[in-house]
């Protein structure tokens, strides 16, 4: 699953300050057409009002425990009968101290207490009372019970002090969601994936580099982790956020690039490179920044070692290998030739001259190139490109029988 629509959330909102930013995550997830019911503490009431929710979500807000629906049934217990996804933020101490001992004073307690389905708990106090040892014993309480629990940022609070207890960012709990609602046909999997482009040192001023985002390969690291992998990133300079909760290293060089993947090569179950590796780099690096004083220069090139070749040399059996070539003509022609020589299960050609396709952008094209037959998937965004090609790994790792124990 790479977004939320349709998806039934029911938010459930308790007496922080950071209730404000609650809101927020309702409309961006109205923005995504999930279908948001809210239910409220009287706490969280004092600080946003129901009729922001309601304008917000454009559904009602449930906040008294004796509410009947339209069809007579107790909101207490239809409320988590109707939805996919119980998502109590801000949690406060209270209410994760009233959820901890199976309590259901209010209507989000009985709420969390009745239901059958995914419950996350997102905390939000102040940094003593969440590090407080009572705190803690309660949400190692709640993960037993099998909640999620989504652990606070650190940073300057509300209340003036600075450490732990903000309020999680929307971007790791969206990615929670998803992985709650993907099935996980990846679990156990340990997946590298490289992004983005190399730079390559002409001095301390200039760089040889190229138009690579790194949009695909970051697409890839989340939908692969919501599909249950364990993923390492390896990624070249880009303007793009970390995932949340993905292991990132970060290079510089097509060396660095070299040096990071066989450090963790051996390992992975799945090695994706779809890093837009420099292929030379300068013969001479100058220490101090060259002036202009000629008027034609020449820069003299070496080649950088082919790290998915290297990688190609030393798969395993029990190892899928993926390559990406970035391709201005001859797509198929091209894929077959590398897939080939370079020793790859799966090859995925996409076209760089294309508006839609090329280098920094949120769609892609690509043909998708395996030992046995071919597939040209439609346009799409980058997201549901990674599925797709996350479907075929899990197609090829099921002919080679790595699935089968899992």
């Amino acid at each position: 699953m790479n977004d939320l629509t349709g998806v039934r959330i029911l938010l459930g909102t308790s007496g922080s300050v950071a209730v404000y930013k609650a809101a927020e995550w309702a409309r961006e997830l109205v923005k995504e057409e999930a279908i948001v019911t809210t239910l409220m503490t009287a706490a969280a009431q004092q600080f946003v009002t129901p009729l922001t929710f309601a304008a917000l979500t454009g559904n009602s807000v449930y906040s008294n425990m004796f509410s009947i629906d339209p069809d007579g049934v107790m909101a207490h217990i239809n409320l988590s009968r109707e939805n996919d996804v119980l998502l109590v933020a801000p949690a406060t101490a209270q209410t994760i101290s009233r959820l901890a001992t199976g309590s259901a004073e209010d209507l989000l307690s009985a709420v969390v207490l009745a239901a059958k389905i995914p419950v996350v708990i997102c905390p939000a106090m102040n940094t003593n009372m969440y590090t407080h040892p009572a705190t803690q014993e309660n949400l190692h309480k709640l993960i037993g019970f099998g909640y999620r629990i989504v652990k606070p940022d650190s940073g300057s609070l509300a209340c003036g002090e600075t450490g732990e207890g903000r309020l999680a960012g929307w971007d790791t709990v969206r990615e929670l969601l998803l992985s709650l609602l993907t099935p996980q046909d990846l679990l156990g999997q340990k997946i590298v994936i490289t992004a983005g482009p190399t730079q390559e040192p002409i001095d301390p001023a200039r760089y040889i580099t190229n138009r690579s985002s790194g949009k695909m390969g970051y697409a890839l690291a989340r939908v692969a982790q919501r599909r249950g992998a364990e993923v390492t990133l390896i990624t070249g300079p880009v303007h793009l956020p970390p995932p949340p909760g993905i292991t990132c290293v970060h290079i510089l060089s097509a060396e660095d690039m070299e040096n990071a993947v066989m450090d963790v090569a051996d390992k992975a179950t799945v090695i994706i490179k779809a890093a837009a590796v420099a292929d030379y780099r300068p013969a001479e690096i100058h220490q101090q920044k060259m002036k202009k004083y000629k008027e034609h220069f020449s820069l003299e090139l070496d080649k950088n070692n082919d790290i998915l070749a290297e990688l190609g040399k030393r798969k395993k059996d029990e190892q899928v290998l993926v390559g990406f070539a970035a391709e201005s003509q001859n797509h198929d022609q091209e894929g077959r030739r590398k897939l080939r020589e370079k020793n790859l299960d799966l090859i995925a050609v996409n076209d760089i001259l294309g508006k839609t396709t090329g280098f920094d952008v949120d769609t892609n094209q690509v043909l998708l190139i395996d030992r046995e037959d071919s597939t040209s998937l439609p346009l799409m965004s980058k997201e549901n490109t990674a599925s797709h090609i996350l479907n075929k790994i899990v197609d090829l790792l099921n002919r080679k029988g790595m699935l089968a124990t899992l």
